[in-house]
């Protein structure tokens, strides 16, 4: 479904002060007795916070052309405020708002320099100013730019075209019905054209329609049609550019505003449900629900977007200031639009119930671009239109995926009574999204560097089977003290003790690692580990099987093809695995098609996947997202598509989808089993690698609070063993009401006397350092 765009935002006039006198105009005032001529810190501060609080993702600042060159009052305040200029005022303000609110500037305050662009960059995500019209006539006497000289064409175009030189996404327009002709629209159109071809920054632009207001000189000038409107919207659909974005403002077409819609608009500008439009005060906004309801009439979805558009988004290293980028991170989804929710993955006051979205249809609607046939495998653009659902295809989404879980699964939900044992907490290995991993600086984050002894190994998993358990998983860092031997060991040692434990352990990382250091074939490693006890791998290390994506995220792990190849020697022998997908840093929907299409090709071969389990990322102390690097993980909306997309995506080859309530909360998991998943993972007893990124969502979720969980959807609970047998009737008892753990013992590291070796795998980079 198509998207039709808003901005969420809040209006912010820091001066109405102006050098000009337009004679349309009622936002520029001259200055009065005992009033400030600037806004304080302090009252622009109070409104972006309410904007926050809101939802806005925008601060948008307007204000007069330089009135500091006119009036001696704007002069003397800003001499008391240090500044010279009203330009180095509002840098100074929207630094303010970027640090104290993390609302995103878009500013216009008319014409400026090439050094008032650049320092207004630094604090900005994007800038604008409106072009009105390319005639000079309009500026003649008599007409009303007449004495305003920030509004000669030329200048408005230079200052367009500086904005382009450095790189600044830029919002301009024109205004019609103020004396121009059609011709002189097309000429401002196509002068905005020839400057986006030849920059390629103008994001957007806006055709707006002058509106007659009293007490100025053209109180009584004839307004433009709707019809007018509409043609000169159309105009520059046809005129400008596929990528450039074209808005009419719907509160000034009152309500005809959906009618807008037919002139192949795609965004309606801001919106703010705080502030009104300070420009035309007379014309409130449209309430968003009204705004969605006549936007999904017309067949459109609608959607938040920021000051910013996608395509800018995508490319924040040319587009934005390395300050800013971090702040627009923060605010963007996977599709580079405004996150709709406040929820993340792993953080225990996040609400979801707000978001729960109930299935506006049992299938997607007919007719469509998001019509799935079932019995056909969707290739990867289909994959990639299913996870941008929004608005009531989102709906439709969920329910087909939900149809197609009771299809297959019924209502039942199964859960597996396990134990998770992270051995160490040491890697030599730097993945940006790893917060688990401790090095020599990173004491401070979530302790200090251990490394589980054997006997407390075999200690946590007798316990684990006293309480039920009939798995225990087994992961951890890579010291790079480890070889091969090491794990087989480890395998041992379990299965001495526990000969019918069933040993899911180490990711392809771990494997391939093993194999590298004792210079065996994967498949005689792996086979080693399956004679040594060793039952079934996780499917950890995958992240995201797209290599553009594996560069930045974990450049020297394993690629794609060995995380693979892992995988499928693997199962040649025997070994069942599960498929991971970890996903909301970096990467976006055409790298989750590409992701599940890799794991689907290569259960169509093997059959060796039991499940998928997606792994919404956690932020709050990943490396790459301090650094400003990465999103705040993903959106509500983006959890739950990955969750029915992977069901829709990987039928009828995989049949189970779980869901991590580690990572969701129990809230949320209940809303994936919903949403296609019947799956609700393992009882875990300890975990640290989640709550090592900033994940709050306890240890531990015994069988009563599993079974709790699901009987509240109306579904049945099911024990079951890792490979999706029936547990024996004593291990379900056991498991129920069971006693406290023990406290777990790590010590530290150094206590190993492990040294490290001459040379290190990397087997991403394919060379030893």
């Amino acid at each position: 479904m198509p998207l039709i765009t808003y901005s969420p935002k809040v209006f912010i006039p820091l001066t109405k002060l102006c050098r000009d006198v337009c004679h349309y105009c009622t936002f520029a005032q001259p200055p009065r007795r005992g009033q400030r001529a600037y806004m304080r810190a302090d009252e622009v501060l109070e409104v972006a916070r309410a904007g926050a609080e809101a939802g806005c993702h925008e601060a948008l600042f307007t204000l007069g052309d330089k009135p500091e060159l006119r009036y001696r009052a704007a002069r003397e305040e800003l001499a008391e405020l240090g500044c010279e200029t009203t330009i180095e005022y509002l840098a100074r303000i929207c630094e303010l708002v970027l640090a104290e609110t993390g609302l995103l500037p878009h500013v216009n305050p008319g014409v400026m320099s090439r050094e008032e662009l650049a320092l207004l960059r630094t604090v900005s995500a994007s800038q604008g100013i409106m072009l009105e019209t390319a005639s000079k006539r309009l500026s003649q006497k008599g007409m009303p730019h007449h004495g305003s000289p920030d509004k000669l064409p030329e200048r408005r175009l230079e200052t367009i075209g500086l904005a382009g030189e450095l790189a600044i996404p830029f919002t301009t327009g024109i205004l019609i019905g103020i004396g121009e002709t059609r011709d002189e629209r097309m000429q401002a159109l196509g002068a905005i054209r020839e400057l986006h071809m030849r920059y390629g920054h103008i994001q957007e632009v806006i055709v707006q329609n002058f509106r007659a207001k009293p007490g100025t000189k053209m109180a009584d000038a004839p307004e433009p049609s709707l019809d007018d409107l509409l043609w000169t919207a159309r105009a520059a659909r046809e005129l400008l550019p596929r990528d450039v974005h074209v808005q009419v403002p719907p509160n000034l077409s009152y309500e005809d505003f959906p009618r807008l819609l037919e002139a192949g608009i795609d965004d309606w500008g801001g919106v703010s449900p705080v502030t009104l439009d300070h420009v035309n005060p007379e014309a409130p906004w449209p309430e968003i629900e009204r705004l969605r309801e006549a936007t999904e009439a017309a067949g459109f979805a609608l959607a938040p977007r920021l000051p910013i558009y996608p395509e800018y988004v995508a490319d924040l290293e040319r587009w934005a200031d390395p300050r800013v980028a971090q702040e627009i991170r923060k605010h963007a989804d996977a599709d580079g639009l405004a996150r709709e929710d406040r929820w993340a993955a792993g953080v225990s006051s996040s609400t979801s119930n707000s978001l729960l979205l109930a299935p506006s249809a049992s299938k997607l609607s007919r007719g469509t671009p998001l019509e799935v046939e079932l019995d056909e495998e969707l290739d990867e653009d289909a994959i990639t239109t299913l996870f941008q659902s929004r608005g009531t295809e989102l709906g439709a989404v969920l329910a087909a995926a939900d149809d197609l879980r009771r299809e297959v699964n019924g209502d039942e939900v199964t859960y597996v009574v396990t134990r998770n044992i992270n051995y160490t907490n040491v890697c030599y290995f730097r993945c940006g999204f790893c917060a688990f991993s401790k090095g020599k600086l990173a004491e401070n984050l979530r302790g200090a560097p251990y490394l589980v002894p054997l006997d407390e190994i075999v200690r946590r998993c007798r316990e684990a089977w006293e309480r039920g358990a009939v798995e225990v998983c087994l992961q951890g860092g890579i010291h790079p003290a480890f070889t091969g031997d090491y794990y087989v060991e480890v395998v041992e040692a379990i299965k001495r003790e526990l000969p019918d434990l069933h040993v899911h352990a180490f990711s392809a990382l771990e494997v391939w690692q093993g194999a590298a250091t004792l210079g065996l074939p994967l498949g005689d490693y792996l086979t080693r580990l399956r004679d040594a006890g060793l039952a079934s791998l996780p499917g950890t290390a995958a992240e995201i099987l797209d290599d553009e994506v594996r560069r930045i995220l974990c450049p020297d792990k394993v690629t794609t093809a060995q995380w693979l190849e892992v995988h499928e020697t693997a199962h040649s022998l025997g070994l069942r695995s599960t498929a991971t997908i970890m996903f909301g840093s970096i990467e976006g929907p055409r790298s989750w098609a590409r992701h599940l299409i890799a794991v689907r090709e290569l259960q169509t071969r093997t059959g060796g996947f039991t499940e998928l389990v997606p792994l919404p990322f956690v932020h709050m102390e990943a490396p790459i997202f301090l650094k400003g690097g990465a999103r705040p993980g993903p959106t509500f909306r983006e959890a739950l598509l990955m969750h029915a997309v992977a069901r829709l995506a990987l039928h009828p080859h995989i049949s189970n989808i779980q869901t991590s309530w580690v990572k969701m909360g129990a809230p949320g998991a209940q809303a994936c089993l919903e949403a296609g998943a019947n799956d609700l993972g393992g009882t875990l007893m300890n975990e640290s690698i989640s709550r090592a990124a900033g994940a709050a969502h306890g240890q531990e979720m015994p069988p009563e609070l599993m079974e709790d969980a699901i009987r509240a959807l109306g579904r049945m609970p099911r024990q079951r063993t890792t490979l999706y047998g029936s547990p024996s009737d004593e291990r379900t008892r056991l498991s129920y009401g069971a006693p406290p753990l023990a406290e777990p013992l790590n010590p530290h590291v150094n206590d190993a006397g492990l040294r490290k070796p001459e040379q290190l795998i990397r087997p991403g980079l394919a060379v030893a350092s």
